[in-house]
């Protein structure tokens, strides 16, 4: 496959990943340690408590930057747990939707780009791959 404009949007969903899972993380660490940044009212639902939710969130937001890294690398496996992730991703911030609506949008929208670039323009990504392969053979 010869290599086309589109590839930008792996690099793009890699870089956002690896945006949206250093974010989740520090999110994740904020309820860890300062649980009373997150308040949760009568009319909201938390299935965890902080400390849980902190650390499920700590987890994905790990794995999500570390996928992200792997897609930049071009490899297949990594196009199919990037896009498993941010659909992971996307759900869990409907459970934050209600505290920060603003910022859990704008994060299920980059989710949604993110696996849209990378089934769209995945085999792309085999370009890369490829080029990275010859440079390591020179």
């Amino acid at each position: 496959m010869r290599e086309t404009g589109w590839l930008g949007w792996i690099w793009f969903a890699g870089i956002m990943m690896i945006v949206m899972g250093s974010f989740n993380a520090i999110e994740g660490l904020v309820a860890l340690f300062r649980g009373e940044y997150y308040v949760v009212t009568e009319q909201q639902v938390l299935v965890f408590d902080i400390t849980g939710w902190g650390w499920i969130t700590l987890l994905l937001g790990v794995l999500v930057a570390l996928s992200g890294a792997a897609l930049l690398s071009g490899a297949a496996w990594a196009r199919v747990v990037a896009v498993v992730l941010a659909v992971v991703n996307a759900v869990a911030q409907l459970g934050f939707v209600s505290v920060h609506p603003l910022w859990s949008t704008i994060v299920i929208a980059l989710c949604v780009t993110v696996i849209w670039a990378v089934v769209v323009h995945g085999p792309e990504a085999d370009v890369m791959s490829d080029r990275l392969e010859q440079t390591h053979h020179r």
